[in-house]
């Protein structure tokens, strides 16, 4: 299972990052990533491969002024 911002989700288990942000309606350029404490640079979404127990934690950026 891994964890998602804190929600459990059993479906990403064995899927790339990549496949995981599709899933998820995550705009690429629009977020940072990090597993395990670990910031994931964007040019490894493709090649990261989520696995049981991963802590993913994905932050938004948002415009403003």
């Amino acid at each position: 299972m891994v964890q998602i911002n804190g929600v459990n989700k059993e479906q990403y288990d064995g899927k790339t990052l990549e496949e995981m942000i599709a899933e998820e309606g995550y705009e690429k350029s629009r977020i940072a990533i990090e597993i395990n404490e670990e910031i994931i640079p964007k040019t490894r979404y493709g090649e990261v491969i989520l696995q049981d127990a991963d802590r993913v934690e994905v932050v938004s950026f948002v415009g403003g002024g």
